[in-house]
């Protein structure tokens, strides 16, 4: 800390520009000498990592405060968090999250440079404060926001076929920042770099409510089929997922969106809504057509391509299956990108692609999930389907299809019961968790259980052990039901169900989700005593 370099910015919700003030004031008095801001206080989740990936050479600044609730709603009285990201880029781990805790319990005052004057983060340049007796001197670096992941990003994609992609006439595109942060990203990377018309971007001005409860999201800036509601409509998609049709004017043939800190997104073709497990499993079946992960071929060996990949543990099983067929070392870890962090870190997994659920994807180019990769990815994989525009466009649900017809589909939902009682939800999964291996075998109907356990992870590359990570009903045909309670509610508990479905290649492949799921759901109910441990009847949302 003393001599370093920190790195202070946010998403630009309510009290960022505030917050950013007090921590600079107290970064002083602890001895750091430099302090890095994005410009107006903004950097996207990614885009910090990105910043201590990589500027300057890369691995100056010793940690980032990044202010943000991820996609929680902003404003007034709205939520604010603040996450701590290390050295390497990425989220504090347990091991340093967990002594952070203990070192709250003995805080007994709070040291900061009070007289230190107030820095002007809305103009970029450089700027020296000295001490009145000399002694020290602190640099402030001011600086646009966007060129350090660009740049990185510029490294992982080629930017020429998407160009072409953008410039054919039956290609049309939307994107939806959402209001947060990833506005100044979206104009520089879509518009100035790959030539997108500035109409087709929508709420690309950051805003600290994030548009605030009259706004078609409700200030709620995460991209979902319930929230990103502007974006769904234009590109013909219900609260369901369903196509919505009879339009005047044809949906965008591709859509995309953000969440408040850029580092979450939403897929969307015509009418079509990818979920972020098929998303995933796309892009890595596809990976050698992305430029940072296309294997080159040698005399004697080929060097490249994809390492490895993971996901999260209630995310789908799609990603298993591609992984299996191509030989790629695949890991289920807990819901949470700082349990990738270990396996981007080693040699002999990267290059790396993982994913969330949750709308959370990303490679090792940094060190968290980032939005606007995955959509690039997806951009690549479309331009690289479609090199020759005098023939017909190679679609989202086209890419989709072919997909399952190769690896078959696994039909997916979730559930979320949010603001329940904190002692009923922990009561609900304990006993769950007592149940694990005395469960009737005729408890399941029609499904035949292969395992039932409480998930705990360990870390193969440092041994560490996350225990009591999630239930899990796991069926013999592939069908899983699994119950975890979310950490990024602010009332109460929100216990999260997940649901999954296997059909093989085979099979119908042209259902909709939520009808194939309804059966397990009603099993998953059933099982967990929902109804008598929270009180309640219906979900608050299925994705």
């Amino acid at each position: 800390v003393k001599g370093g370099t920190l790195v202070i910015s946010g998403d630009g919700r309510y009290y960022n520009k505030e917050a950013i003030q007090i921590i600079a004031k107290i970064a002083v008095a602890a001895g750091v000498s430099r302090i890095w801001i994005g410009k107006d206080g903004l950097l996207s989740t990614p885009a910090a990592s990105a910043v201590i990936r990589a500027r300057e050479g890369g691995f100056k600044a010793f940690g980032a405060f990044i202010l943000s609730a991820s996609h929680n709603p902003g404003g007034i009285d709205e939520d604010f968090g603040i996450k701590y990201n290390c050295e390497n880029g990425g989220p504090a781990p347990e091991k340093v999250t967990e002594l952070i805790f203990e070192k709250t319990k003995t805080i007994s005052e709070i040291i900061s440079a009070e007289d230190f004057p107030e820095i002007d983060i809305s103009t970029i340049g450089t700027t020296k404060i000295t001490s009145a007796d000399g002694s020290k001197t602190v640099q402030i670096d001011v600086f646009d926001p966007t060129e350090d992941q660009v740049n990185v990003l510029a490294g992982c994609f080629d930017f020429e076929p998407i160009k072409k992609l953008f410039a054919r006439p039956d290609f049309t595109f939307k994107y939806d920042s959402l209001s947060g942060v990833q506005g100044p990203y979206a104009k520089k990377v879509f518009c100035d770099i790959l030539g997108a018309p500035p109409s087709s971007l929508i709420n690309c001005e950051p805003k600290e409510d994030f548009g605030g409860p009259t706004s078609p999201s409700h200030g709620h800036a995460d991209p979902n089929l319930a929230n990103a509601r502007e974006l769904c409509d234009i590109m013909g998609v219900s609260k369901e997922g369903r196509p919505i049709t009879g339009q005047d004017v044809e949906p965008p043939v591709f859509g995309a969106a953000a969440d408040g800190d850029a580092d979450r997104n939403m897929i969307l073709g015509r009418r079509f809504f990818v979920t972020p497990s098929d998303s995933l499993a796309v892009i890595v079946e596809n990976s050698e057509l992305i430029p940072y992960f296309k294997p080159h071929k040698g005399l004697f060996s080929t060097r490249g391509g994809i390492k490895g990949a993971a996901r999260s543990m209630p995310t789908s099983c799609a990603l298993d299956r591609v992984c299996t067929a191509k030989n790629i070392p695949f890991f289920e870890t807990p819901t949470g990108w700082k349990f990738f962090g270990n396996l981007m870190d080693t040699p002999q997994y990267t290059p790396f692609i993982c994913g969330e659920e949750s709308f959370g994807t990303g490679s090792n180019h940094v060190r968290e999930k980032d939005g606007m990769w995955a959509v690039l990815a997806w951009l690549q994989i479309i331009a690289a389907k479609n090199p020759d525009a005098s023939k017909p466009l190679v679609t989202v649900d086209q890419i989709l299809e072919e997909h399952w017809k190769k690896y078959g589909r696994n039909y997916y939902a979730r559930y979320d019961y949010e603001g329940v009682d904190l002692d009923a939800a922990k009561n609900m999964m304990a006993r769950m968790a007592e149940m694990a291996d005395k469960w009737p075998a005729d408890s399941f109907g029609p499904y035949t259980l292969d395992k039932a356990d409480m998930f705990a992870y360990n870390d193969p590359i440092d041994g560490s052990v996350s225990k009591n990570q999630g239930i899990r009903f796991i069926f013999t045909d592939g069908s899983r039901i699994v119950f975890r309670m979310s950490g990024t509610g602010v009332v109460g508990a929100t216990v999260r169900m997940y649901l999954e479905k296997y059909e093989a290649s085979t099979g119908d492949l042209d259902q909709h989700p939520l009808e194939v799921v309804k059966p397990l759901a009603d099993l998953a109910i059933k099982l967990s005593d929902l109804k008598e441990f929270t009180g309640r009847d219906e979900p608050s949302v299925i994705t």
